[in-house]
């Protein structure tokens, strides 16, 4: 690779890749997105990055800034931030990032104002090859972070890099007004999100108006329909199976009709077997991870139905749903076997729910 300085590789890109194994073997620097864009941007940056949680968490501080009239720009899964934008902003203007572990292993100097960690749970192993690889990648987020800066972290967490301030929260901690969205685990969002807001300098006040008026991110907990009295809940964000895990959890005061499967991502699908209890009335499989699933419902004695692809699981589902249940995408498992992303398999999910009202 001569005559190159620095190779900047798109996060989707395996480490594995051609020009990225030349890059290393000839000492050659590799810069994720979110490196660039530190060394092009002069505002304060607030990065969030956590296992599950960082595109609510994200759009939530958002949401926060609009409230208190501050500028933000958001970059992230559902809000890029193009290059050509940066010129545009105030220089008091935060940028507020939801970064992945597959950025994150790719810093050098990136340094943000204000650092959350939401969580760290298992995932992305197919890619990281150990916890501990994907527990590195992660807590980059901290590494360069100076006195002044703010490093936000669930209670009872382990040490982190840096020399930021450390500043602990916990889904218990009290907010100065509940959130509308549904679920501990969102709760624990917001709880973060006022953390680091209040960082920021944003009043109770236009925190609390957010709170209470925020309804979150398409894909995640999303009510796309009711037919019949039957709610149809796309949770396709639900890439792995601590985020399924959640989703069980909001919904365990309701009759649960859920829909699992996907493609594979070296996790064991034990922990959520064990999760379900009497409210979930039937089980189906969709994609690649069928058989993996079926293997561990049948150990634990949890009936299943083999519904292949997701346009069967819903139809079936709805034949079965009496008003009152809930049909629930929350599929523990990526989507690319079926699907180019989890936000088209959601699509999929609600066009299919349209359907049903014809």
């Amino acid at each position: 690779m001569a005559g190159v300085d620095v190779l900047v590789k798109s996060g989707g890109v395996p480490n594995e890749a051609r020009q990225a194994a030349a890059a290393r073997a000839g000492g050659i620097p590799i810069w994720s997105d979110a490196e660039v864009g530190y060394r092009l941007v002069a505002n304060p940056i607030l990065a969030v990055t956590g296992t599950n949680g960082k595109t609510t968490t994200t759009a939530l501080l958002g949401a926060i800034f609009g409230a208190a009239g501050c500028a933000a720009a958001l970059a992230g899964n559902e809000q890029p931030l193009q290059l050509t934008e940066l010129d545009d902003l105030a220089r008091d203007a935060w940028v507020v990032c939801e970064l992945s572990s597959f950025q994150l292993e790719h810093v050098e100097q990136f340094r943000p104002r204000i650092a959350v960690l939401l969580n760290l749970e298992r995932d992305h192993l197919d890619r990281h090859g150990s916890l501990e690889a994907y527990r590195h990648a992660k807590l980059r987020i901290f590494e360069n972070q100076q006195p002044g800066d703010t490093a936000i972290v669930p209670r009872g967490f382990g040490a982190v890099p840096g020399r930021g301030e450390r500043v602990e929260f916990d889904a218990s901690d009290a907010l100065p007004a509940e959130p509308l969205l549904r679920g501990a685990h969102n709760r624990e969002n917001a709880v973060a999100a006022t953390v680091a807001a209040r960082a920021a300098g944003v009043p109770d006040e236009r925190i609390a108006h957010a709170l209470r008026t925020f309804r979150g991110v398409a894909h995640r907990l999303e009510l796309v329909g009711e037919v019949a009295g039957v709610a149809y809940v796309n949770d396709s964000k639900a890439t792995n199976v601590s985020a399924a895990l959640r989703a069980l959890a909001a919904y365990a005061d309701t009759p649960l009709h859920l829909i699992l499967g996907g493609s594979l991502k070296g996790e064991s699908f034990e922990p959520l077997v064990r999760a379900l209890g009497p409210n979930v009335r039937s089980v189906r499989l969709i994609g690649e991870a069928s058989d993996e699933l079926a293997t561990a419902l049948a150990a634990a004695g949890v009936p299943f139905e083999r519904a292949g692809e997701l346009g069967r699981a819903v139809a079936e589902a709805a034949a079965t749903a009496r008003a009152g249940d809930a049909v629930l995408l929350s599929p523990a498992c990526a989507s690319y076997d079926h699907y180019a992303n989890f936000e088209e398999r959601g699509e999929h999910f609600r066009a299919l729910v349209e359907g049903l009202r014809r």
